[in-house]
């Protein structure tokens, strides 16, 4: 155990110990006054608030278990005790205490737990029912009761609610925290955390719950069982010692003279007022009584009287019960014969029967002595009553340590690593870093298996970050020869056309003006994704990659293009988007090559239908193209070409106004429009744009 765990343990120790010794407090109070209240679970339920359910389970148990050493019948209200702390923590946990009437409610709640407990083991241990205690007339007179005693206790509790300092009921409350401790919120999603099945918390409450009640239950078995022999052996040797001292001070010569003089001798009656005197000095000595056993049955000498059942006249003969029948042989020759267990004429009973003997050895009669087995079954229920007390406290006690435990050193721990490995960001560098140091925040050392897992998945996170980390600089490094190579690629292309100049750098430019535009106007924003963005800027530099297979006199003529000439210019677009295609081939994962593809074969295609090579019309053409067709012609129409001027800016934008619904998508030329200022910024940045 190391400090920190010490130190928990000390704090535990003297938190229980503060929390019994005001019940106890309480309790001495309440006798000293002789007042009919207990004031004995007050430590309970400010313990449980302010420290939690396992401290105030300890405490509400163990002061029953203390007070038990004084008066045996503490130990049957233990479970109240702990349920107190159980309800006392429940409603502070759950915030109850705050609402409106929440602490009148914490006091019915707790007298019902009270006065309901106090009548079952009534019934179960002091047999309520056969004593002739009315359900209704036990409500009655304990209720109002238990309602001051856990009035008082609750106010108490707001008292010290009110008063304590904060520093005090901080110190008060228990953690086990083996790790960096979380917030409220932060407990209920570790708690929540989904689960396909049961939670782990719950299977451990259940084996928990199956183990303490499977050892329990065959503790109480076995107990109940040595009990219930032991007592019966202690009422055969109460018998035993009854009949044993009445043998001694009957003189068997005398029996038969009894029997002659009817019982009216002086004798007789002295001898009988004996045995009425020695069975009210042996309160569990039912029926006492001495009989000569003949022939035709048992022949009373003494029968004394109870106050349910007048005793048999002297010579009166009862008929043997059948329980004796196979003792009948050593009865009739004044043998000793073993105790009996019967439950004949006059009910459950164990029966000792001793001979007296005269000066002789000649038996005269039999000394017989009763203990009722209905007394052996209420001392059992007595005794089943504590066992059963004792161990549902026990049990709540152990599942509610095993709880505590697992939670803090088990569940919570597994919990947030999961939470923590779910909510990994790869974005970039900082958020990798960022994911290994909320990983070495958590700093769980629970010294077992789990903080051999905390370490090995924290190395492993950490060993994740630097390889991801090298990952993200290859894909850069990828990433920029990739836009190299398209670039130097669509240089190649545009260095066949001598009147493009910086065309492919520029309409690049211009898509990304647009979209940004769009996704602020919130257009087409579902589609307009980062990585569509990304791609779509990315691949524009190779929309006009079909015209390497344009004849340099038809890409370079000086003047308008023939009709035959201009269905050869047009075949740019499907030669474009051919050799895209065998590009994607062969990397088939290059997202923006899709987007490229898209752009090569579709720039050219008009909003109303009447765009080449295919005539589709409206949303039919992929948005990638439908922004390119807007950056392309407007910069076409500001830049010098072999074959016309360039158009000034303010002209250019004209055009694209005056076209929007019938060349341009409306949307994607309004986004242009009103991004004029980008638009303009992104031109002047080059220097051979030709404008007036």
């Amino acid at each position: 155990m190391n400090l920190r765990e010490r130190k928990r343990s000390l704090k535990i120790f003297i938190v229980c110990l503060i929390g019994i010794m005001i019940n106890m407090i309480g309790s001495g109070l309440a006798d000293i006054f002789n007042l009919n209240i207990y004031l004995d679970c007050v430590g309970t339920v400010i313990v449980a608030v302010f420290g939690g359910y396992v401290p105030g389970i300890i405490v509400g148990l163990f002061t029953n278990i203390i007070k038990g050493i004084y008066d045996l019948e503490a130990v049957y209200y233990g479970v109240a005790n702990v349920l107190v702390a159980v309800m006392a923590y429940y409603f502070s946990n759950k915030g109850i205490l705050k609402k409106k009437f929440g602490y009148i409610g914490l006091i019915l709640v707790l007298t019902c737990l009270c006065v309901g407990q106090g009548y079952v083991f009534s019934g179960i241990i002091d047999n309520a029912a056969t004593a002739g205690i009315n359900l209704w007339e036990y409500l009655k007179n304990s209720f109002l009761w238990d309602l001051a005693d856990k009035g008082i206790t609750v106010l108490i509790l707001f008292c010290a609610t009110k008063f304590l300092p904060d520093s005090v009921i901080k110190w008060l409350k228990i953690e086990g925290w083996q790790q960096k401790p979380l917030s409220k919120d932060e407990v209920v999603n570790a708690r929540m955390y989904h689960n396909r099945r049961l939670s782990l918390r719950t299977k451990i409450m259940l084996l928990l719950l199956f183990a303490s009640l499977a050892i329990g239950v065959a503790a109480i078995i076995i107990s109940t069982m040595l009990y219930k022999e032991y007592t019966i052996d202690e009422h055969i040797k109460l018998a035993n010692g009854v009949t044993d001292y009445i043998c001694t001070l009957v003189d068997g010569e005398q029996i038969d003279e009894y029997v002659a003089t009817g019982g009216k001798s002086k004798e007789y009656k002295l001898m009988e007022e004996k045995l009425y005197s020695i069975r009210e000095s042996y309160p569990d000595i039912e029926y006492l009584y001495a009989y000569q056993i003949k022939e035709d049955g048992c022949h009373v000498v003494f029968d004394l009287d109870t106050d349910e059942l007048e005793g048999a006249k002297l010579g009166e003969i009862i008929p043997f019960d059948e329980s004796f029948n196979k003792y009948v042989p050593a009865l009739l020759k004044g043998e000793k014969i073993p105790p009996i267990i019967t439950n004949d004429t006059y009910g459950w009973l164990i029966t000792v029967y001793k001979p007296v003997y005269d000066s002789k050895g000649v038996c005269h009669c039999y000394v017989a002595a009763d203990v009722s087995m209905d007394l052996i079954r209420h001392i059992m229920n007595r005794f089943i009553g504590k066992m059963l007390s004792i161990f549902v406290g026990f049990i709540i006690l152990i599942v509610a340590i095993g709880l505590w435990i697992s939670e803090y050193n088990i569940v919570l721990p597994i919990n947030t690593m999961s939470l923590s490995a779910s909510a990994f960001v790869y974005d970039d560098e900082g958020a990798l870093e960022e994911n290994v140091e909320k990983i070495k925040l958590l700093d769980i050392h629970t010294g077992d298996e789990i903080e051999n897992m905390y370490q090995a998945f924290s190395k492993t996170t950490e060993n994740n970050m630097k390889y991801a980390n090298d990952l993200q600089i290859k894909t850069e490094t990828i990433s920029q020869m990739q836009s190299a190579l398209i670039m130097i690629l669509a240089d190649v292309v545009e260095s066949r056309d001598e009147s493009t100049g910086e065309h492919v750098r520029k309409t690049a430019a211009y898509t990304r003006i647009i979209m940004k535009k769009m996704l602020e106007l919130g257009y087409y924003s579902e589609q307009l994704t980062e990585q569509f963005m990304y791609d779509v800027e990315s691949s524009a530099p190779l929309h006009d990659i079909g015209k390497i297979q344009i004849p340099d006199a038809i890409l370079n003529k000086n003047g308008k293009l023939t009709d035959e000439e201009f269905e050869i210019m047009k075949t740019h677009t499907t030669t474009g988007s051919h050799i895209i295609e065998q590009a994607i081939k062969t990397v088939p994962d290059s997202r923006y090559l899709n987007e490229a593809k898209n752009l090569a074969e579709y720039h050219h295609e008009k909003w109303n239908g009447k765009g080449y090579p295919y005539g589709l019309s409206g949303e039919d053409i992929p948005l990638s193209a439908r922004i390119m067709a807007v950056a392309d012609v407007f910069d076409a129409l500001v830049s010098v070409r072999c074959y016309k001027k360039a158009f000034s800016f303010e002209e250019a934008i004209n055009i694209i106004k005056k076209e929007a619904g019938t060349h341009f998508d409306p949307k994607v030329a309004d986004a242009f429009i009103q991004a004029e200022t980008e638009v303009k910024r992104v031109a002047e940045h080059f220097s051979n744009y030709g404008l007036d």
